[in-house]
């Protein structure tokens, strides 16, 4: 028999333990660490301990990322009740670019809307190349290199630039751009979770939507 149809046997035959029992007691076996032997009994307690230190690691992690989680749902919070005060576009850029640099610590915050019109930055035209890119975000694009001829929204910042992340502004069709950047290439990458980033495009939206014409 290999140690294959042993445990096979074992786990087939539990009443093995209860005949056997004090043929167990007397079998040691290497600790797990190196040194003496322990009986099998301790090696169980062993066992059970490093799989509860396993499980306090995993309920740790899980502890932060709800801590994290609420932390940006405050700042969507926040931002969702600095947009709903402002009473027209200028008041809802200004809500947009303070919360995101100074809440969201963006560093470098870049909104384009063509609709309606205004001597506001944020209705510089923005370029076909652009336009087009915005059209066809289904959900926020994050990456290591501005997209299109996008680096042109971050003026003499851009060289500096390691990661973006693009969130098209829509009401049924597209209107706007919001783009991030930071000097981090960790900040924003390719695989990270944008489900608050697409809440935040929604918040945007709706909220520029209503003033502009």
């Amino acid at each position: 028999m290999n140690s294959e149809d042993v445990a096979a046997y074992l786990k087939a035959h539990p009443e093995f333990f209860e005949q056997y029992a004090e043929m167990m007691a007397e079998i040691n076996i290497p600790h797990p660490h190196g040194g003496r032997s322990i009986p099998i009994s301790e090696r169980q307690i062993l066992t059970l301990r490093e799989k509860s230190k396993q499980y306090e690691g995993k309920l740790r992690e899980i502890i932060q990322f709800g801590e994290e989680n609420d932390a940006i749902g405050a700042k969507l919070h926040r931002i969702t009740l600095a947009l709903l005060a402002a009473t027209d576009v200028a008041g809802a850029v200004h809500a947009i670019d303070f919360n995101l640099r100074e809440d969201f610590s963006v560093p470098h915050v870049v909104l384009r809307v063509w609709r309606g019109a205004g001597a506001l930055p944020v209705f510089q035209p923005a370029s076909e190349a652009t336009r087009d890119f915005t059209a066809r975000l289904a959900h926020p694009h994050c990456c290591a290199l501005a997209v299109a001829d996008t680096a042109l929204l971050f003026g003499e910042s851009a060289p500096l630039l390691k990661s973006f992340a693009y969130i098209g502004l829509r009401d049924g069709e597209s209107f706007g751009l919001l783009a991030l950047a930071s000097e981090d290439a960790h900040r924003f990458y390719p695989d990270m979770g944008t489900i608050f980033l697409s809440r935040l495009g929604d918040i945007i939206s709706a909220a520029l939507a209503r003033h502009l014409v």
